[in-house]
């Protein structure tokens, strides 16, 4: 069966790519679906996105990665994908996560969303504290893939002294 893990993945973190790699062994085809969202003031474009995920997803088979904007089950039925993965870092994202799912079910009844469960390592990782981190000059190689953290420092370019961990 084919799976879609949507989100804006802006950027892309050890925790996205663990769920990544697991999906992938669970369901064979997974498309990590980059949303467009207009109303956010992103980091990285949407295509600079899709390559950091490439890069990091390299060795893995059956990946596709896409940019979709609107619903996700449009975007669900658009790539012929039976189930929605979602990642849970915390307790707190259960109940947002949980209102999504049944919005996504009452608008497409054949869909399914599967919660996998952060990998305890990667449970305090969000793609905010990572710019945060990233910002003020702080280690970041252990939270991101090595293309994504040579994209953030670049972006920010801090002439900070970073951190030592």
């Amino acid at each position: 069966m084919r799976a879609l893990y949507p989100g804006s993945f802006d950027p892309l973190t050890n925790g996205h790519l663990d769920l990544i790699e697991r999906a992938s062994s669970l369901f064979g085809e997974v498309v990590v679906a980059v949303l467009c969202n207009p109303n956010k003031k992103a980091a990285f474009s949407v295509e600079q996105r899709i390559s950091q995920i490439r890069t990091a997803t390299a060795h893995l088979e059956g990946i596709d990665v896409v940019s979709f904007d609107g619903l996700t089950v449009h975007c669900a039925a658009t790539h012929d994908a039976g189930l929605i993965i979602r990642g849970l870092r915390a307790m707190s994202d259960f109940e947002y996560e949980l209102q999504i799912a049944n919005t996504n079910r009452s608008l497409a009844t054949e869909l399914e969303t599967i919660f996998m469960a952060a990998s305890a390592h990667h449970s305090f990782l969000s793609s905010s504290v990572v710019k945060e981190v990233a910002r003020f000059g702080g280690p970041i190689d252990h939270m991101v893939p090595a293309k994504v953290a040579e994209d953030l420092n670049r972006l920010f370019n801090s002439a900070l002294t970073p951190l030592q961990p």
